[in-house]
């Protein structure tokens, strides 16, 4: 078999035709550089919509194109990169089959890194592909509207979940939507304000916003108000994760009250207290156990509270034909227990009544969309931080949004 034959059958890359091979040097090291050139057939189209364009000019002459390396060398790719002349779109770089549009890599070589920035570390990315951070950046990017260009991510959309996550410091957020029924992210702007939902639904269109049937979120106002202007007919649940958190701390309120008014307990014993009230039944140790049956004879109050919230719980898991009946006898027993805390929290759930049972009901949680935050988390302190939320929101959608391609070869 020839030589050029095997670098054909090594790059992998239809319709192009080695024509020479040879090493090079730069000062990062030795290179090996394959000169190619497409097929007639898939030279002269524009690189935008691919139509078949008369020529324009031989462009700036011949071009390199990063491919992956040939065991530990790096290698590139050299063609002409001419210009034609498109009816639609003007004076353009003729599409090559190697690389996407206004690209310095092949679509090995981006494959692979967008692979890799969605299963590992940048800094482990970055050494192993000998690339720059920023270029990795880019290359998601591009990635992502190659893979994503053409389809309707808000197609179907029946139940979603709306939350906000802080990208960065200074009170800077994204607003993300998550399909409930695919547990994919489908939407992500920076914003949380009800001009940034806003913005979803104008992508999503009076006719499919229609089409909605189930709404979770937390207790944002801005979320609450978009969603039951633009979609009224769809039934919002508060999501009952956050209805714990909110009780866990009247707890601790109660907790750091009570604790304070009694003279010379040590701190250990009020840590003790703390996880003893703040876990749940199942999960207490066998001193935690003794803690909190002491707390019934001396601090009531807070005992009353810790029974609150346990209540409060088995509310939230409570079959959705006992929910209302629950949740009206624990209003009316956090309004008259003497705890000044649980009966602001019973004000709050008053005012949330009807999403909480909506949640109950039909078994609605966030918990998907917590998922996506939790994974952003991890990708932020992952790659160190991002340079702009537009980056963030290319690799969340790599990552959750079904748009990370497989390995280069691999089916």
């Amino acid at each position: 078999m020839r030589s050029a034959s095997i670098f054909t059958r090594l790059l992998a890359v239809d319709e192009v035709v080695v024509e020479d091979v040879a090493f090079d040097q730069d000062s990062r090291g030795p290179l090996l550089v394959i000169d190619v050139r497409p097929y007639a057939r898939a030279a002269g189209r524009c690189s935008r919509c691919h139509a078949a364009c008369p020529g324009y000019d031989q462009g700036g002459g011949l071009r390199r194109w990063r491919h992956t390396d040939m065991g530990q060398t790096r290698c590139y790719l050299q063609a002409r990169a001419p210009r034609v002349r498109c009816a639609e779109h003007g004076v353009v770089v003729a599409a090559v089959p190697w690389a996407r549009p206004g690209a310095k890599h092949t679509h090995a070589f981006e494959d692979t890194c967008a692979w890799l920035a969605a299963h590992t570390a940048f800094t482990v990315l970055t050494g192993l592909l000998r690339v720059a951070w920023r270029t990795v950046a880019d290359i998601v990017a591009r990635v992502v509207t190659d893979r994503t260009d053409g389809v309707d991510r808000l197609a179907g959309l029946r139940r979603i979940g709306i939350d906000e996550i802080a990208y960065r410091k200074g009170h800077r957020y994204l607003t993300v939507i998550v399909d409930h029924d695919t547990g994919r992210l489908v939407w992500a702007r920076e914003g949380r304000d009800t001009a940034t939902l806003d913005a979803f639904f104008d992508d999503l269109g009076p006719q499919r916003s229609a089409q909605l049937t189930h709404v979770s979120a937390d207790g944002a106002v801005w979320i609450h108000t978009a969603v039951a202007a633009r979609a009224p007919q769809a039934i919002r649940c508060l999501d009952p994760f956050h209805l714990a958190q909110w009780c866990l701390g009247a707890v601790d309120k109660v907790r750091r009250r009570t604790l304070a008014r009694q003279q010379g307990l040590a701190p250990r014993a009020g840590r003790h207290v703390m996880w003893a009230v703040r876990k749940n039944p199942e999960h207490l140790s066998p001193d935690q156990r003794g803690t909190l049956a002491g707390l019934e004879e001396s601090n009531r109050e807070l005992y009353r509270a810790y029974l609150l919230k346990e209540q409060l719980r088995a509310v939230i898991h409570a079959e959705p034909g006992k929910v209302k009946a629950l949740l009206a006898g624990w209003l009316h027993w956090a309004r008259g227990a003497g705890v000044p805390e649980m009966a602001r929290l019973a004000d709050t759930v008053e005012h949330y009544r009807p999403l909480i049972i909506n949640a109950v009901t039909e078994k609605t949680t966030n918990a998907r969309v917590e998922a996506t935050n939790t994974h952003l988390r991890a990708l932020t302190k992952r790659a160190y931080g991002f340079h702009s939320p537009e980056a963030l929101i290319a690799m969340a959608t790599l990552t959750r949004g079904g748009a990370c391609p497989p390995l280069p070869g691999r089916n």
